[in-house]
């Protein structure tokens, strides 16, 4: 897929330089920007939902033994 941006010649001139520094195209520059931050953004509301269930549990937390225990039981 293709898609195209607008961008200030202070912003082009920004992104490019960047790109320049990291050895990589625009494109691919955009590219990877967009998915950091896509996966940031992931883990982020990952942790926040692990955090409610903390919680929601009244803070009780799981003894790492019986942690890996669980973990043999789903493999």
């Amino acid at each position: 897929m293709a898609f195209s941006i607008r961008l200030t010649e202070e912003e082009k001139s920004l992104a490019e330089s960047y790109a320049k520094i990291h050895a990589m195209s625009l494109g691919e520059a955009f590219k990877r920007a967009l998915f950091e931050r896509i996966e940031d953004e992931y883990d982020i509301e990952i942790a926040n939902e692990a955090y409610q269930d903390y919680l929601d549990s009244g803070c009780k937390s799981t003894p790492i033994a019986e942690f890996w225990r669980e973990l043999d039981d789903e493999l």
